[in-house]
């Protein structure tokens, strides 16, 4: 395996001594070994490299239980494979990719309060599968499978006595229930160079908050839709499987383009309730010109550009999709910007370094579900 010269300072980590506790030696490892395969996009390569870097300082591995071991292990467990189209022969597979994604959602999710319902519902009584406690007589066209047997036998008992026992209609009573309503996401993560300028990764976190949004939804609510755009220069979607690969690009930031991709994928949902998270580092400076030259301006806020994002900011409005926007700077003239386009769209928006920013888009994907449902 190749040695490099690596600074742990520069990568942002900071290690200290392992404490073995019940943890056996791959299970130790595996959790850094995740973490790092994060940070470099799944080069299981570079990730295996960084282990042997930092085993020098913290002794990662023992005389009982080798690197050479712990690669075994990986492959054993199926979350590494040989791949001689790979960097270094070696790639990481589907079961890997789903770890990292649960991975994402227990650091992120867990920090969320505790005591919150399992459940997102709407205010509406009707036809639904969530009980709400409260009965009422039967109606024509209620659904059967929502009649209380022992209120309706109870009501049954108390009308017609226990000698001759009998049911009728109007001795029916129905449990109410809630609609479970749908939520259409799009989140729209930005690839632009600045999210790993000035010495400082942005993108990493970004990455695990799309992929433990996306594994909670997939799994928690598995009516909801989400889809995952990315926007440098130009905006294109990608699966869910394509994110631990991601990385940015030597892109300005063409919010324009992620906006437009971001509607026209929410118009063609039937869901009722849409929502568009967009994380961000910096202010648009892009954009697609119709006879596809780009033009770009770096330096401060151009109104040609901004007065484009607002427009789309309004549009949004007209549709009824609120953008939440993630703001990972400070500078007091990109939240100028922000408010401003967050007013046009009567959105919600976060000025917010990385510290967490995961939890904040959990707790607003739940906010605006309700909301969007109940208003």
């Amino acid at each position: 395996m190749k040695k490099t010269e690596k600074s742990n300072k520069k990568r942002g980590f900071v290690f200290t001594p392992f404490e073995q506790g019940d943890q056996s030696p791959f299970e130790r490892l595996f959790d850094i070994f995740m973490e790092l395969i994060t940070y470099t996009s799944g080069d299981v390569y570079e990730t295996l490299d960084w282990m042997y870097e930092l085993d020098k300082e913290y002794n990662l591995f023992t005389a009982d239980y080798t690197m050479d071991d712990f690669i075994e292990d990986l492959k054993k467990r199926g979350f590494i494979r040989d791949d001689d189209d790979k960097k270094g022969g070696l790639a990481i597979t589907s079961k890997t990719e789903r770890s990292i994604r649960k991975n994402a959602l227990n650091q992120i999710f867990g920090k969320m309060k505790k005591g919150r319902s399992g459940n997102h519902r709407t205010n509406y009584i009707g036809k639904g599968d969530e009980q709400t406690g409260e009965f009422r007589g039967y109606q024509f066209g209620d659904n059967l499978a929502n009649i209380s047997l022992t209120e309706s036998l109870k009501n049954a008992q108390i009308n017609h006595g226990i000698g001759e026992f009998q049911i009728t209609q109007n001795d029916l009573v129905v449990e109410e229930t809630n609609f479970k309503a749908q939520m259409s996401t799009v989140l729209m993560i930005d690839i632009s160079h600045s999210m790993i300028l000035y010495g400082e990764d942005r993108i990493t976190p970004a990455k695990k908050v799309a992929m433990a949004l996306a594994e909670l939804i997939t799994t928690r609510y598995p009516k909801d839709t989400l889809d995952i755009i990315v926007f440098g220069n130009d905006s294109w979607p990608i699966k869910l499987k394509d994110l631990p690969y991601l990385q940015v690009g030597p892109y300005h930031t063409n919010t324009v383009a992620g906006l437009q991709l971001a509607m026209d994928i929410l118009r063609r949902k039937r869901n009722t309730n849409k929502q568009i998270f967009m994380i961000t580092d910096g202010k648009p400076s892009c954009l697609r010109m119709p006879d596809g030259q780009y033009y770009k301006n770096s330096f401060g806020l151009d109104d040609f550009i901004t007065e484009k994002c607002y427009n789309q900011a309004r549009q949004a409005r007209k549709l009824r999709i609120p953008i939440t926007t993630f703001m990972i700077a400070q500078d007091e003239y990109l939240q100028e910007f922000v408010a401003r386009f967050t007013e046009e769209n009567q959105g919600k928006a976060f000025y917010t370094g990385l510290q967490g920013l995961g939890e904040m888009i959990f707790e607003d994907y739940e906010t605006n579900r309700k909301k969007r449902i109940n208003g």
